[in-house]
């Protein structure tokens, strides 16, 4: 064979082994599930059915009707992991925990902090590596994970999806139903000074409907529109009980929506993800953006992140009325709570305080929140089913993990409304997935082993094709939930976590009997005064002892009790030797604009979170 002869041979079999690698890649890309991630925000487990069936032997809340018959429907058709616990109860710390499979005191991220990715321990949060591989990933709706890159002197925006529906692209071309903004114009007129955090209200007709008396001041032709507004709506706010109600602020905790089921925000969310499945390899409107429709040569992995039912609580009409039929038995605060409640947790009570409300707004309160969470249902639903028809349709294996709230939400518990404590109302999560793989994930199972929200990244990881024993997967704190199903991976003795936002810095420790929770620092000043816990008297702790199966509401503190010290020390101990002591991390971030890399370390016993606790 001559040399021309040669170039050509070698020239072919080149271009055959691109062709196979190419081929190769699309049937690797068609054997990956797609996946679709559902998140809710502030949800109580109670309010799904399916949940308090397997808890506690009964269709209904403790404190009344609720109705969820898509989630059931999700639940009989995968894997229900009833004894979820969230790492931390607020919006941030607990998406962060999510996203980087990471616990706080590994992340650095324990409250609402800006953070960056340039710090040395920060990894990739679990979309970028799924882009790593081959996936095509989209978000829609709430995010909540605040990650920036320094750039220069400046610490901009990172994006961790490939693409984005945002609340607030869409809120400006009315998508929802209410809103609030930075606001320089409002009816074609001027405002003298900008109003930061205007809050609006948006008709059938897409006209806004402004609630703000600082408003009324600046434009005097819109006196009395707020008041006006708040009739309309029926509002409900929660209110301070010596400075009382007041008309434009306070969390709104019950009311009625501006608009139909399914032109609310998070009925926008799930047309949208209908919309991107609808529209394969092309682009479509979204009002006045356009976006990329789902690219059928990739698999896909979406994160759907539904507002509700967060505040403001606003659910439809025809959910309100209905469950406006409903009596609600509401939860209690007795004074012997109040003496033996840790200081911390009373703070958390103060902020958020209930009691003092009337029977009607209690019931208003509640029923609206179960309301809200059954219109949420249906919407679910509807995301769901689009998500198995596209992947049916492109014959491609899928999978849906469903996560009830990044947290719970009190309804008068302890005496209070919000989140951001351990107990159990706050922290207890379920998850459901479900997968075109029964073996992986089967139908109608429930498992009661500990499961982590720190599990949901190397669950998703491992189902799109990660090697988890990989080095550059060492930082990932939790497991792969189809190996804690199969009982590959032995059941954890305890869940774990903390958080700072709020009540102070307080960590806790859970087993299948007894609650623990302490106070870790003394202040939020990061990377300072690491081990004061270690050196602080038991009272300075500030702790809190539940025992479950005779007080599964949590109200008789026995932290102090002497017939439970031995239990409560050596829950301590180990959750002392963990959050402080393995491999924790703190990070100055910069005064919220996320410009601080540096980083502090307390490792005084690696390897203390064993998930073995010998009671």
């Amino acid at each position: 064979m001559d040399h021309t002869g040669k170039i050509m041979k070698t020239n072919y079999q080149f271009w055959i082994l691109i062709l196979l690698t190419f081929f190769g890649a699309v049937a690797e890309a068609q054997t990956k599930p797609n996946i679709l991630w559902i998140l809710t925000d502030d949800q109580r487990y109670d309010s799904i059915q399916a949940f308090n069936r397997i808890l506690h032997g009964r269709d209904e809340s403790e404190l009344g009707y609720v109705e969820s018959p898509n989630v059931d429907r999700l639940a009989k058709m995968g894997t229900t992991f009833i004894n979820t616990y969230c790492q931390a109860q607020g919006c941030a710390p607990s998406r962060a925990s999510m996203h980087y499979g990471r616990y706080p005191f590994r992340s650095g991220i324990y409250e609402f902090e800006y953070h960056n990715n340039n710090a040395d321990h920060c990894r990739p949060a679990l979309p970028e590596t799924m882009a790593t591989l081959g996936y095509q990933t989209t978000h829609v709706g709430k995010l909540g994970v605040r990650v920036k890159s320094i750039q220069g002197k400046w610490a901009k925006s990172h994006p961790i999806y490939q693409q984005s529906f945002y609340f607030k692209d869409l809120a400006k071309d009315g998508l929802c139903d209410w809103g609030k903004g930075w606001f320089t114009e409002v009816n074609g007129v001027k405002l003298d000074q900008p109003i930061q955090s205007l809050e609006y209200f948006v008709t059938p007709d897409g006209e806004f409907e402004y609630c703000s008396e600082e408003l009324e001041k600046l434009m005097p032709e819109l006196a009395g529109t707020t008041a006006e507004t708040i009739g309309k709506y029926d509002l409900l706010r929660h209110y301070n009980k010596k400075k009382g109600k007041h008309i434009d602020s306070g969390m709104i905790l019950s009311g009625v929506s501006s608009r139909e089921a399914g032109k609310t925000r998070d009925g926008y969310y799930a047309s949208i993800f209908v919309d991107f499945l609808k529209n394969q390899n092309q682009k479509f409107e979204v009002e006045s953006k356009t976006y990329d429709g789902v690219d059928t040569s990739k698999p896909l992995f979406c994160h759907i992140g539904f507002d509700f039912p967060h505040t403001p609580v606003l659910p439809p009409a025809d959910y309100r009325a209905r469950f406006q039929k409903y009596t609600y038995k509401v939860p209690t605060l007795s004074q012997s709570e109040l003496e033996t409640m840790p200081a911390q947790l009373k703070k958390q009570v103060k902020h958020g305080h209930s009691d003092h409300f009337t029977d009607d707004e209690k019931q208003a309160m509640i029923q609206d929140y179960y309301a809200f969470c059954a219109y949420g249902d249906t919407l679910v639903g509807q995301a769901a089913d689009a998500f198995i028809d596209y992947s049916q349709s492109q014959k491609q294996p899928w999978t849906i993990v469903y996560v009830c709230g990044d947290h719970g939400w009190k309804l008068n518990d302890h005496g209070a409304v919000s989140k951001f404590t351990p107990w159990d109302v706050d922290s207890h999560n379920p998850i459901i997935i479900v997968s075109s793989d029964k073996t992986a994930f089967p139908a109608d199972k429930v498992v009661t082993d500990f499961t982590e929200f720190v599990d949901i990244a190397p669950t998703i990881l491992a189902a799109g094709g990660a090697d988890l024993t990989q080095k550059k997967h060492d930082h990932l704190d939790g497991f792969d939930m189809a190996k804690i199903a199969s009982g590959e991976i032995p059941a954890r003795d305890y869940v774990i976590g903390e958080s700072h936002a709020v009540i102070g810095p307080r960590a806790f420790i859970r087993t299948k009997e007894y609650v623990f929770s302490m106070q870790t620092r003394p202040d939020r000043k990061r990377g300072k005064n690491m081990q004061w816990a270690q050196d602080a008297s038991y009272e300075q702790l500030d702790p809190a002892l539940y025992h479950m199966p005779s007080d599964p509401h949590e109200v008789n503190n026995l932290a102090f009790s002497s017939e439970h010290q031995r239990v409560a020390q050596a829950m301590k101990k180990k959750l002392l030797n963990i959050v402080l002591g393995d491999n924790r991390v703190e990070v100055d971030w910069g005064d919220n604009k996320a410009l601080g890399t540096e980083i502090f370390r307390s490792n005084f016993s690696p390897g203390a979170d064993d998930k073995k606790l010998e009671l």
